[in-house]
């Protein structure tokens, strides 16, 4: 089900990236509802917003969308967040005395959900002692505050005061709306493909995207867990609060996993590590003096099977990707390097795309995951290897 999300606009100039945050939240399948205070349209209209999110947009006491004059109750029933952004220092301070002037404070005053709110304003005006104040009293009353960042602000000072960006404020509230089941916990996650140079100038390398192991990596954090990536070569978006480890080659993936593997629960090994390297190196550039190039390559270390005998009790998962025969590669796989878990799939159908369909395989036990966004995949295994791991 989608989780339901009312988002308040004040009236500031960063009334602009509420735009913005509105269409990323609709885009992460979240239902929007928009809450407009008067002075926010004086910068933005509601038009924009129910363009954006495909809802009305409400902003009086007196035009309820429900026939009964009970909007301040029931929208807050209904959502499963409130989150306002842009927030002034006057909503702040009405928030803080539990003035119920507008549409939005009311709602915010007779909520039933977290209440998330992003500052937006001069620096003085959000340095100024009375703002700090009502701040730490709301915090203390168990709002939530994202931001503000310090930078250039639209009246040309620079400080403390800036909104949060929207793509910032939609990761934090996709960690507050899911189920920190992970919590506690320590996963090491490698993801991503290495490279292996050939002479200066030329390397082997594969098609991985990295697209699986990120996307594990960020819904891992989203649900609590404390997560270690040790990253190849991808372009995919990793969450900054990630402790990120480029290891760009194999003796690099392997030396850190190494090194970081002891001081975790779990290690899932999703990274396209490469099985050969060359023999011996070569300096400079070769230059094209024939037709034909004999390259000697000798085979790498196995780094998830070397892992898990050098650290029995490290729940370690697997991934084969396999052109045929998957089901029993896989099992080999499981079996050889006696893992807990070896997720499955062909290597045409996932590699380098944005769905996946996995085959999950424990001692005795199979489960397939359908066709789905490698983010939602991700969360599938996660879900399985907790269930897993807490036996």
């Amino acid at each position: 089900m989608k989780s339901k999300i009312i988002l308040g606009v004040c009236g500031g100039v960063a009334a602009y990236k509420s735009a913005e945050l509105a269409r990323l939240l609709v885009k992460g399948n979240y239902d929007v509802k928009v809450i407009m205070t008067d002075s926010a349209k004086k910068f933005i209209t509601p038009l924009t917003f129910q363009a954006i999110t495909g809802n009305p947009v409400l902003s009086s006491l007196w035009e309820s969308e429900n026939n009964n004059a009970m909007d301040h109750i029931s929208l807050s029933r209904d959502a499963d967040m409130i989150l306002v952004a842009p927030a002034t220092a006057n909503f702040i301070a009405k928030l803080n005395q539990g003035l119920c002037e507008d549409l939005l404070t009311s709602v915010c005053a007779a909520r039933s959900c977290d209440l998330v709110v992003c500052p937006a304003m001069n620096t003085y005006m959000f340095n100024n002692p009375p703002n700090l104040r009502n701040i730490k009293q709301l915090q203390d009353d168990g709002v939530i505050f994202i931001g503000p960042d310090y930078g250039i602000q639209a009246c040309g000072e620079e400080g403390k005061g800036r909104l949060t960006e929207p793509l910032e404020i939609l990761k934090n509230v996709e960690k507050l709306l899911t189920i920190p089941k992970l919590d506690g916990i320590k996963i090491l996650i490698s993801a991503g493909a290495t490279i292996e140079k050939i002479d200066d100038a030329r390397a082997i390398t594969n098609l991985s995207s990295g697209k699986m192991g990120i996307s594990i990596a960020n819904q891992a954090w989203k649900m609590g867990a404390s997560v270690t990536l040790v990253k190849g070569i991808t372009n995919e978006e990793i969450n900054p609060k990630i402790n990120t480890i480029e290891a760009k080659n194999h003796s690099e993936m392997e030396r850190v996993i190494l090194n970081n593997a002891g001081n975790n629960d779990i290690f899932i090994s999703v990274a396209a590590v490469s099985d050969y390297t060359l023999k011996e190196k070569i300096n400079g550039k070769i230059k094209k003096n024939s037709e034909s190039l004999i390259l000697e390559l000798k085979k790498t270390n196995d780094i998830l099977k070397n892992t898990k005998e050098k650290f029995p009790n490290l729940f370690c998962v697997g991934f084969a990707a396999e052109s045929e025969n998957l089901i029993s590669f896989a099992k080999q796989k499981l079996i050889e390097k006696k893992l807990d878990m070896v997720i499955a799939n062909e290597i045409k159908q996932t590699m380098g795309s944005e769905s996946a369909e996995i085959v999950i395989l424990m001692n005795h036990q199979e489960k397939i995951i359908h066709q789905m966004p490698k983010n939602e995949i991700a969360v599938n295994i996660l879900d399985e290897i907790h269930e897993s791991f807490q036996k």
